[in-house]
């Protein structure tokens, strides 16, 4: 009697032994997503092809461009919201702003924070807005706008506006968390995606809304140094408005704002 023997089929898998979770619980060791390690053996192998040959090589390139920097890759983890607990309230700068506002809710939008892998060090991509916009022309800014109502959170929103914006594709990044939300002073409540861009991008600036797309050391933008605390009075009170002052650009505002969330979120952890 002839007899078939099944034999399960050993998956490849880029574990190295190293198996600890970060709070995003993600590998620290093969820097796989919970959910990546999960479906491993599941996933077809067009997918898991993908994951580790794009997904895993381009954390492993932040993780290496952050070495030695305030923001390294641990800390820098551990320093963002994780992406499946999006962070709540009206936004840290609220009250200072109380009396600036316009009437009625805030109106929710997101901005993609992103940093670019680079073998000098970790860039973050900033844009400059045409001068003809109606809001915020020829100011530097972080791709990104209004949360449309299809839009399933701030990350599809971030990334959906920096698409139309810089034409930057969705295979082309990685949203690793999120920063504090920020409101402005024309009632939108920000939330900004911190995510890793393929250094192989190439940005192509929509015409209409974007004059240029640069990138600046993140060392820079965490150094305590480069930012400058400006006092202004503006309806009867002192303000304080943030500035960095970078070659051609001036980076101020709700972006220097962020940033500086950014750092003092490092600052705080360990």
């Amino acid at each position: 009697m002839q007899t078939t023997e099944k034999t399960a089929r050993a998956v490849p898998s880029p574990c190295i032994g190293k198996c600890e979770l970060d709070p995003h619980r993600s590998c620290t060791g093969c820097l796989r997503s919970i959910d990546e390690i999960a479906r491993w053996s599941s996933m077809s192998e067009r997918e898991r092809q993908h994951v580790m040959h794009h997904r895993l090589p381009l954390r492993e390139q932040l993780r290496a461009s952050l070495e030695g920097s305030l923001a390294d890759h641990q800390r820098l983890m551990r320093a963002l919201h994780p992406l499946d607990a999006p962070p709540q309230g009206d936004g840290w700068n609220r009250s200072e702003l109380i009396d600036l506002l316009p009437p009625g809710p805030l109106v929710e939008a997101a901005v993609l924070a992103g940093i670019v892998p680079r073998a000098t060090g970790a860039q973050v991509i900033l844009t400059r807005r045409t001068e003809a916009l109606r809001q915020h022309g020829g100011q530097v800014g972080f791709p990104g706008g209004r949360t449309e109502a299809d839009d399933a959170d701030a990350v599809a929103a971030a990334l959906r506006e920096s698409n139309e914006e810089i034409a930057l594709a969705a295979g082309q990044v990685q949203a690793l968390g999120y920063l504090d939300p920020f409101v402005t002073i024309t009632g939108y409540r920000v939330t900004p995606v911190v995510a890793v861009i393929d250094p192989a991008f190439k940005p192509i600036p929509s015409p209409d809304e974007v004059a240029d797309v640069f990138e600046v050391p993140l060392d820079f933008l965490m150094s305590p140094d480069n930012l400058r605390h400006v006092e202004i009075t503006h309806r009867g009170r002192v303000r304080h408005v943030l500035e960095y002052s970078w070659p051609g650009q001036r980076i101020w505002g709700a972006t220097a704002a962020i940033l500086y969330n950014l750092r003092r979120r490092l600052e705080q952890v360990q």
